[in-house]
Parts: C-alpha cells; sequence; structure tokens
C-alpha cells in the first residue's frame, strides 16, 4: 500500500475534526478510498468519511486494508506537513507500523503505531429523512455561534420558503431565519418540521467548514439529523446527530 496526497490539509483538517469526536478509529483502505466509520463514546454522532481515490497523485491498494490508529498520534505528525508538501502512506507489515513521508524542500519520514482496537464494524443506519437544506457552510457555523451564547441546545426548522435556527432557555431566546434562495435551498416534503440537537456536538461538526463552502441537512421531526460536507471527486464528511429530547 502507498498512497500520495498533493493537498496535505484533505487529511490533517478532516482528522482534526474527526477526533473532535472519537480518538481511535480503523481506516479503511480499498482501491477506491479511504474510509472511517466511527461512533463518539456517548453513542450521540457518528462519523462517515470517505477519501477518494481520486484525490490522490498515486494510489497503489494491491489488497483491501484496515489500519487501527490512535488519532492523535496521526495529528501530530500531519500537523507538521506544510501546505506546498506531499504526504505518503505506506505500511510497514513487518513492524505493525504506518509510515508518513513528508516531502517538500526535503523528506521527513515519521513511523506511528497500529494499534488494537474491539469494536463492532459499524453501518451506516438507514434513514429517511423529510427535508433537505443545502446552505453556506460558513453560515452555519455563525448560526450556531449566534445559538450558543442562549442555550446548550438549537431547533432547526425547516419551512417552505425559509430555514430557522432558534434557541431557547429561562430568560433569554434567539433566532435566525435564512429565507430560501439560490444560496439556501429548501426541499421539504409536507408541513413544515423543526427537531432539537446538541450545540456542542453541532460546533464540533460544522469545523468541517473548513473543508467544504456549503453544507447538506436532512433532518425530521425529533429525528436524527445528517450534515454533510462535499468536495467534488475527492472527499465527502459527512456526521449522524442524535435528536435532543425536547425536556431540556
Amino acid at each position: 500500500m502507498e498512497l500520495t496526497l498533493a493537498e496535505p490539509r484533505l487529511l490533517k483538517e478532516s482528522m482534526n475534526i474527526i477526533s473532535e469526536l472519537v480518538t481511535e478509529v480503523t481506516i479503511r483502505v480499498d482501491k477506491d478510498k479511504i474510509e472511517i466509520i466511527a461512533i463518539d463514546p456517548a453513542n450521540v454522532a457518528m462519523v462517515d468519511f470517505k477519501l477518494l481515490s481520486s484525490a490522490f497523485m498515486e494510489y497503489s491498494v494491491p489488497k483491501p486494508q484496515e489500519l487501527a490508529i490512535n488519532l492523535d498520534h496521526l495529528k501530530q505528525v500531519l500537523k507538521r506537513a506544510k501546505p506546498s508538501d506531499t504526504v505518503t502512506l505506506a505500511l510497514d507489515d513487518d513492524k505493525n507500523r504506518l509510515k508518513l513521508l513528508l516531502k517538500g524542500d526535503g523528506k521527513r519520514t515519521f513511523n506511528i503505531p497500529l494499534i488494537t482496537i474491539e469494536e463492532i464494524e459499524q453501518k451506516i443506519p438507514s434513514l429517511q429523512f423529510a427535508t433537505k437544506v443545502v446552505l453556506s457552510s460558513a453560515k452555519f457555523d455563525d448560526a450556531i455561534e449566534d445559538m450558543s451564547i442562549i442555550s446548550e441546545s438549537l431547533s432547526l426548522h425547516s419551512v417552505t420558503d425559509k430555514f430557522v435556527l432558534k434557541a431557547e432557555s429561562n430568560l433569554k431566546d434567539a433566532m435566525v431565519e435564512l429565507p430560501a434562495s439560490e444560496s439556501t435551498i429548501i426541499t421539504l416534503e409536507g408541513d413544515a418540521l423543526s427537531s432539537k440537537y446538541s450545540i456542542e456536538y453541532l460546533r464540533k461538526i460544522s469545523k468541517a467548514s473548513k473543508l467544504s463552502d456549503d453544507v447538506s441537512l436532512e433532518f425530521g421531526p425529533d429525528y436524527p439529523l445528517r450534515a454533510e460536507y462535499k468536495l467534488m471527486d475527492k472527499l465527502r464528511l459527512s456526521f449522524i446527530l442524535a435528536p435532543r429530547v425536547s425536556s431540556d
């Protein structure tokens, strides 16, 4: 296995974001992609990450591989990669290590240990969403930050002509309204609907705005949220977040 990436930020930023939710993962590598599917320890959020083979300069995977790794170890190395560097990942089977070669003005080689994780293989649940909203990831970021000064949770409301975020506490409340437009596209089956989610988790998820200008949000009444960030022909990072009980 030997994979060379010309844009280190694709891997660096993705691992930084995923590590907000999980610390140890199994990276599955096949002829088409590298993939991570993981659930955070509280079973509140699921990560579904795919970095496509088309994002790499060189991509040689003779057989599928599973690499269990501590994300802190991987992040420490990727942090040292400069934007102009190439990053090559290779497997040292003899020593059970992942080799990372950073190549720019010179060559820097790092070897980090593979680990053993006792985990059940995760599968993406089959979900049917009642609405889909595609909007600027920066606007979504800002709205979450606005709501975070009011409460620990926010509710998302999908209406045919606007997308609304609301937060309430005992004495305070706030609302952000984004009208339907070319930059905020709302698809809704049936009547207006809403669902509540944890702001703490949404803040972690929304850091993926560093990877994509747009975010796709799919949800239903008191139903999980799927937030998806894409870079065409390069990567997809999506999250499934459990709804917050409405009694808080």
